[in-house]
């Protein structure tokens, strides 16, 4: 059974994904401009593990978005 903070980080992966795919870059070129390694981005982007808010923050730079957007789908779902 999966707990509102598993949904939370979920949705937050998906969100940072969705913006990834936006702007055309790979997993590993997001990784690299945001000097996280590609299992990082990854598993932020599975859900497997949370992250910080400074790492949410470099994330919606390096994506071009307000830190917010990310978590746009996060609070609609409440």
């Amino acid at each position: 059974m999966s707990t509102s903070k598993d949904i939370f980080k979920i949705c937050l992966g998906n969100n940072i994904r969705k913006h990834r795919f936006k702007m055309g870059l790979t997993v590993e070129q997001l990784a690299l401009n945001v000097g996280l390694t590609y299992s990082q981005v990854s598993r932020i982007e599975l859900g497997k593990i949370s992250t910080s808010a400074y790492t949410i923050y470099i994330l919606s730079q390096t994506l071009n978005v307000s830190p917010d957007s990310l978590f746009e789908i996060v609070v609609k779902s409440k």
